[in-house]
């Protein structure tokens, strides 16, 4: 889901292209308005606000993640049916990019400039993301909780209206790191890791927690290969005793068919992004034609920054599950649906913060003010100085295909801070399930 900062001027290539487009649009300079001081914004009228994202809806990345504007949507109608914010209804726009960056810049543009959108929320991806990002700042679009966990979306001086949501990936690498050292202490470890800002990321979080000499094998692999045997295979050599996989969902689900292939047992712990047991049940079956299911995952370690769908009293479990009863029948309460729907209350907190005339200054304003209450287990880190979102995880492990929590939520920064336990009650949500209300 991520990018190195090596593609950065293919990125800057993509928004001058994109800035061509924008000056051959004569009637298009509404767009780059943030609504103060008069017109409403783009995206604003008197009954509605109209938001929008990219998401891999078909290709490789399409499952589990084109789940997530499905859980975006489902909670705008809820919101909806209970008069909106503030008097009015959200109408969410989620466009294909296939998790293709030159799709990314083509539907972004559509999304700005021809949909028309008061804001960009959870666009899905470091790879493709970071195609618009400029785009999206130099027209003063908000960029809202973008679906990734990279540290580049906490760039308040470069980038000031787009905000990470997530937990980043090197405060969970710590975060799993320390666990890893702690209960596999004088083991052999193996990493497993896409190989672009994610992985990397990921991989430097591990690193200042795990001894290095502990570390007996480094494998990455390329998105979009998936021929990751010989990689598997070295792992199986080098003798680990336990695999730390920074992978996305289809690649934890090869790896544990590789693994099967090789007869190697050795445990997995994955993070947040790869771990989710229904999207894994899927792949595991499709990629088997029939012979695998969640029983290959069980006991795999992991990480959350959101209650486990299998905590039924969980406050905040219960209102998404009532939710989805009423919005999205058809589909289960999976974690990609789980993550559309926490994203979309986040936002409606910021809109209705915003106030009855919300301008995209207004957004931005009211999400720096911090102490955003919603459903995550830790605080966030919005503040003046902060675009960054979660600041922590609780570790987690598979049992009976899903995730049951244990501990403590842990909370760190991005640097050399230390890892502290998390031991403030998490706030319920409101009565009606709706923030103001």
């Amino acid at each position: 889901m991520m990018v190195t900062r090596k593609r950065r001027l293919a990125a800057l290539m993509a928004v001058a292209m994109l800035a061509v487009g924008v000056s051959a649009c004569g009637d298009d300079d509404s767009s780059s308005s943030s609504g103060d001081g008069g017109a409403p914004p783009p995206g604003v009228t008197d009954t509605t606000v109209k938001v929008g994202g990219h998401f891999p809806l078909t290709g490789p990345a399409a499952p589990g993640y084109s789940q997530i504007p499905k859980g975006i949507e489902a909670y705008f109608e809820y919101v909806n049916a209970q008069g909106g914010v503030n008097g009015r209804k959200l109408e969410y726009i989620a466009r294909d990019d296939g998790y293709n960056p030159t799709n990314t810049v083509k539907v972004t543009r559509q999304l700005v400039l021809q949909d028309k959108v008061f804001a960009l929320l959870s666009g899905l991806g470091t790879p493709t993301h970071t195609k618009v990002v400029d785009f999206l700042n130099a027209s003063k679009v908000p960029d809202l909780f973008v679906a990734s966990g990279c540290l580049c979306w906490n760039e308040p001086e470069e980038h000031p209206w787009t905000f990470g949501w997530q937990t980043d990936y090197l405060t969970e690498g710590k975060i799993l790191g320390q666990y890893v050292a702690e209960k596999y202490g004088g083991k052999k470890i193996a990493y497993f890791t896409q190989n672009d800002d994610f992985g990397e990321d990921g991989v430097k979080g591990l690193d200042m927690e795990i001894p290095k000499d502990q570390v007996v094998a480094r494998e990455t692999y390329e998105s979009g290969n998936t021929e990751i045997g010989p990689q598997v295979a070295k792992i199986k050599a080098a003798g680990a005793d336990v695999v730390v996989a920074f992978t996305v969902p289809a690649y934890t689900a090869l790896l544990r068919l590789a693994q099967v292939q090789l007869n190697d047992v050795t445990p997995l712990v994955v993070s947040n992004v790869g771990s989710d047991p229904t999207t894994l049940g899927g792949l595991l079956k499709s990629f088997s034609k029939g012979k695998a299911d969640t029983s290959l995952i069980e006991g795999m370690e992991t990480a959350s920054y959101l209650p486990a769908l299998g905590d039924t009293e969980n406050p905040w479990i219960e209102l998404f599950s009532k939710v989805r009863q009423e919005y999205l029948a058809d589909e289960p309460l999976d974690g990609n649906i789980l993550y559309g729907m926490a994203t979309a209350y986040t936002f409606v907190t910021a809109l209705e913060r915003a106030g009855e005339d919300p301008t995209r200054q207004g957004i931005v304003d009211a999400i720096k003010e911090g102490d955003l209450q919603g459903p995550g287990l830790v605080p966030t880190r919005y503040s003046a100085d902060s675009n960054a979102g979660y600041s922590g995880v609780q570790i987690g492990v598979v049992k009976d295909g899903v995730i049951e929590l244990t501990g403590e939520p842990l909370v760190t920064d991005a640097g050399e801070g230390a890892i502290e336990p998390y031991t403030e009650e998490q706030p319920p949500p409101p009565s009606e399930g709706v923030p103001g209300t």
